[in-house]
């Protein structure tokens, strides 16, 4: 049975976990209810999105597409964006563009949203789930080259799971919560095993590692703007690159591989019908716009949230790897490793409170439909799936004053 409010045992000495405590310094810095996260309509999205529907501009076509995109550029440095309806065909898009066909495997963390590896699937291919490391909750570099090292083979230039005789083709890293992976050790383990490295980077918008915007390093990226991300267009997404030609490539699959001509139905491949609506890039404009501002104030409810958390036993405030500028999505702690039977008490104690936390996302070899797929051990990613409490992140709930 859960525990309840009038059922909290009473530490038994001052540094003994406490459950009502932990809920007791959350509700310092977010006194009131508040969702996991919410969208932030305050800047000119009525007028822009007025301008759409005044003018007749909503489906794909229209000034505010191209305008979106040249400013995903601009803000993340990628030199090209392709804006899709959402970030789950922004993921199937990029690993087509990439080349991953049927039967291959693609590198996927465990721990992570299910369109990571439902956009493998789209294609045919199979997921091969890897696991991450508590230093990131990314991908952990180090022990993925090993197990790639004990289980592929390079046969006629092509790396093979001598376990399934199946090609391993890409790796796809995402971003957990807006935190970078290592990204140079990714990078330079796809070197050496000559796969493809894609970024979903759907919930880092605005995050840096090592001074440069995630998204720059995969030969493809992705990002997402879902109503719950740090910028939205309502649904949304984008494919990043900084090849001209795979650009152009994604732009065209997307677009239902349609050859341009004044009236004539001419379709070279079998393509994608994922361009966003003018109406959907007008709202991600004017949400670019206030970027800065979002990830600011998402930043100072993160201080807050580590200075309340301090010194409370049994609990660390999760904070931005050393190399990375984060944007803090979800803001989120670990329990101690002998606390993690204690998550779900918490999150009954935090929903009675009105703040709407949430745990992980079950890990991806858990789930029925991808149990029987590829994986290595995978402990870490389990281990943090049990101890992970995501908190209430919306940019209107950071307190005010600067970020230190």
């Amino acid at each position: 049975m859960a525990i309840t409010k009038s059922t909290i045992p009473l530490p038994a000495e001052p540094d003994a976990f406490d459950p009502g405590r932990v809920v007791e310094a959350l509700a310092s810095v977010v006194p009131e209810p508040a969702a996991l996260h919410e969208p932030e309509i305050a800047g000119r999205e009525w007028e822009y999105v007025k301008e759409c529907l005044d003018t007749g501009w909503v489906s794909t076509a229209g000034a505010y597409v191209e305008r979106f995109e040249a400013m995903l550029a601009d803000v993340t440095g990628v030199a090209h964006a392709v804006a899709t309806v959402n970030g789950t065909a922004a993921l199937h898009g990029a690993l087509a563009v990439a080349g991953v066909a049927a039967g291959d495997e693609v590198i996927v963390p465990a721990l992570t949203f299910v369109a990571t590896a439902n956009a493998v699937a789209y294609l045919g291919a199979r997921p091969h789930f890897a696991d991450s490391e508590e230093r990131t909750l990314g991908l952990d570099a180090a022990r993925l080259a090993d197990h790639l090292e004990r289980i592929t083979d390079s046969r006629d230039g092509r790396c093979v799971n001598t376990r399934t005789g199946r090609p391993i083709t890409a790796v796809v890293c995402m971003h957990a919560f807006g935190h970078p992976v290592d990204l140079d050790a990714l990078e330079a383990v796809c070197r050496r095993f000559g796969l493809v490295l894609i970024e979903d980077a759907a919930e880092s918008l605005g995050t840096y590692y090592k001074g440069r915007h995630t998204g720059a390093w995969g030969q493809l990226s992705i990002l997402s703007f879902n109503g719950n991300k740090t910028v939205t267009t309502g649904g949304g997404g984008a494919i990043l690159t900084n090849d001209a030609d795979l650009a152009h490539t994604a732009r065209h699959l997307t677009t239902t591989a349609k050859v341009p001509h004044a009236w004539d139905f001419v379709h070279d491949r079998i393509g994608f019908n994922y361009r966003m609506p003018n109406v959907n890039a007008a709202i991600g404009c004017a949400q670019l716009e206030r970027l800065d501002d979002f990830v600011e104030r998402k930043r100072r409810l993160a201080q807050a949230y580590a200075a309340a958390l301090d010194g409370i036993a049994g609990v660390r405030f999760f904070a931005e790897p050393e190399f990375a500028r984060s944007n803090y999505w979800l803001n989120l702690f670990l329990l101690d490793p002998g606390m993690a039977h204690c998550r779900d008490d918490l999150l009954t104690l935090c929903h009675e409170r009105g703040l709407l936390a949430r745990p992980a996302w079950t890990p991806m070899h858990q789930l029925a439909v991808y149990a029987d797929e590829e994986r290595m051990d995978l402990g870490v990613a389990e281990d943090i799936y049990r101890r992970l409490i995501n908190l209430p992140s919306s940019p209107r709930l950071a307190p005010s004053g600067k970020v230190e």
